[in-house]
């Protein structure tokens, strides 16, 4: 697979709240799939193949007589990305256990350590619904399970599934820059129970205790009899990457397939839900 390019846009919003919430939502809902919060405003990423000239016109947040906002946007070219989020990269640290952090950052004191170099993928932590995602690994029992980390992203969950102390772990993505990035952050956590493997829902063959999607609503309801084909007795599922008025549908179709819901995380309108088979 060919590298993705994307489109970065780069918004400046008075006041900063609720402005930044909105667009966020706005924009996910537009194709854009990644975002960074900034000291002015968000800085927001859409791949160029998903891009055209009018993405923003449905934006409703940006004709509102409520805030002023304002962008410029560029193509980001893989060169480049790095300075492009390290600029905007602060450590983040979890439910006060959990730390995520650059290379450049120093050591926190927290339980569970993770260095991510995310350069274009998606999922330092930063993102409401990584983050959630986060929370949920940090409440379950991981010990000796089997794990997919499906849309892997920086492979950031599934790193965290591993200090743990899951067995196995297959983190999955059909980015090719996902699934390079994955591998150099999990060599630089010294890693030894993940397999970084490039592609979709169409590889997964085998069976797993905990199955963790943070992708998107379109793709889980796509892919969700395959995800439920995978999973063991008893095992868990773990949804995120989509938005309140999202959780009715998702629900249905997990219940269809006799999952039973049993949790569910909200942050910013973004939502995360966890299913027992």
């Amino acid at each position: 697979m060919s590298n993705l390019i994307y489109i970065g846009y780069y918004f400046k919003a008075k006041p900063l709240q609720p402005a930044v919430e909105i667009l966020i939502a706005e924009l996910g809902y537009a194709g854009f799939e990644s975002f960074v919060e900034t000291e002015e405003g968000v800085t927001a990423y859409i791949q160029k193949e998903e891009w055209r000239e009018d993405v923003l016109e449905e934006i409703q947040i940006l004709t509102s007589d409520e805030f002023e906002i304002s962008f410029a946007f560029e193509e980001i070219e893989q060169t480049n990305w790095n300075a492009e989020w390290e600029k905007n990269f602060n450590p983040i640290v979890v439910d006060d256990v959990c730390a995520v952090r650059a290379p450049f950052h120093e050591k926190l004191d927290t339980e569970y350590d993770i260095i991510i170099e995310p350069k274009m993928s998606f999922g330092t932590g930063h993102h409401e619904t990584t983050h959630m995602m986060i929370q949920h690994i940090l409440k379950n029992d991981f010990e000796g399970k089997s794990v997919l980390d499906m849309g892997c992203g920086t492979g950031v969950l599934a790193i965290l599934a591993e200090q743990k102390g899951a067995s196995t772990i297959d983190a999955v993505d059909y980015d090719n820059w996902c699934y390079l990035n994955s591998i150099e952050n999990v060599e630089r956590n010294n890693c030894k129970s993940i397999t970084v493997i490039e592609g979709d829902a169409s590889i997964l063959k085998g069976k797993y205790d905990i199955i963790i999607a943070n992708i998107n609503r379109n793709i889980l309801m796509q892919d969700m009899e395959i995800y439920i084909s995978c999973l063991n007795k008893n095992g868990k599922l773990f949804l995120s990457g989509f938005y309140n008025d999202d959780v009715p549908m998702i629900k249905a179709e997990c219940e269809k397939h006799l999952l039973k819901f049993e949790e569910k995380l909200e942050r910013n309108n973004w939502v995360s839900l966890k299913f027992l088979n």
